[in-house]
């Protein structure tokens, strides 16, 4: 058995997992998030803030700690979408080496969609036959990943997430529907692209993954409070789905902030992660013909495909 420390760094949150592996299964030691907006601004100034760089390094030391204090066989740190884009990167990769004492990886679109796959496979039981699309919406970038029990077959990530769309499209508290009608259109647009390369209209099942999703899936469920149990592998119909997204994303500010379960790093951007996921649930409805029933929500996602992949290469 080993014990592994997973830290995922997106554009909105970063996340942490020290487990056990054992077997390709991981058993949860600590599994925390913090919302840090890293990502703030980014699409529009090509570079993080000094405000966002010391709230994702704060945050960045607390999970140091708490890996020595676990007593951490192995460490893999991976910053994805924001960091990718940002010029200023190394300030921010420099923090993390010197905190952690290791290197922190910025990984491609590619590398970050198996990942996110893999995570969401590893607690299915996936046959050859099936077609699993597995949708990461984050922050700065979606990734859509197909697969089976053999692994991924085709992936693509695009730059379409929550915080991304929120700054470019979404500016009015609710959005206007002129602001709803674009960020629809460049969602619908930006699928087809990924659509090129990941066969869509091939998916017989679709797992949704990340933060987003998990809120989305707790509105439509009515939970008092955020509850991970109930929203791991819940499957929703369609239509209580958009039910669920529409109600989110034309609620003022105040209305969203009073959910029991809905993280206050969440608030301002739920609409936009709201608006994404109903796109992307109606596009495939429309090139499956309606055959993907309904959508599964997984709470196990990157973080989990990280752990699994430092696992791998311990075994090794």
């Amino acid at each position: 058995m080993t014990r592994v420390a997973a830290i995922d760094c997106g554009t909105n949150s970063i996340r942490l997992l020290i487990a056990d592996a054992h077997q390709g299964r991981l058993t949860d030691v600590v599994r925390l998030m913090r919302v840090v907006r890293l990502g703030e601004g980014v699409d529009a100034t090509g570079e993080f803030s000094a405000a966002a760089l010391e709230r994702t390094l704060t945050a960045t030391r607390e999970y140091a700690e708490l890996i020595v204090q676990h007593d951490v066989d192995a460490i893999r740190f991976v910053a994805t979408s924001a960091t990718r884009d940002a010029a200023n990167r190394d300030v921010f990769i420099d923090g993390v080496r010197e905190l952690l004492g290791v290197e922190p990886e910025v990984i491609s679109g590619d590398e970050e969609a198996a990942l996110s796959f893999q995570g969401a496979a590893s607690v299915l039981n996936l046959r050859e036959s099936d077609s699993l699309l597995v949708v990461d919406l984050g922050g700065g970038s979606t990734e859509f990943v197909m697969g089976n029990a053999n692994g991924v077959t085709a992936a693509r990530s695009m730059d379409m997430g929550c915080v991304r769309f929120t700054e470019k499209y979404l500016l009015t508290n609710p959005p206007t529907a002129d602001e709803t009608a674009a960020a629809t259109e460049a969602a619908r647009k930006l699928i087809q692209t990924a659509s090129n390369e990941v066969p869509l209209s091939q998916a017989t099942a679709l797992v949704g993954v990340a933060g987003s999703v998990t809120t989305i899936t707790a509105h439509a469920l009515n939970l008092p409070e955020y509850q991970a149990d109930a929203i791991h592998g819940a499957e929703l119909p369609p239509q209580q789905v958009a039910d669920a997204c529409t109600s989110l994303l034309t609620m003022t500010r105040s209305e969203r902030a009073a959910l029991p379960y809905m993280h206050p790093g969440r608030v301002d951007v739920i609409g936009a992660g709201a608006l994404i996921w109903q796109t992307i649930i109606d596009e495939l409805a429309t090139r499956t013909h309606g055959r993907v029933a309904a959508t599964i929500t997984s709470e196990h996602d990157i973080l989990d495909g990280i752990a699994l992949s430092i696992a791998s290469t311990e075994r090794h």
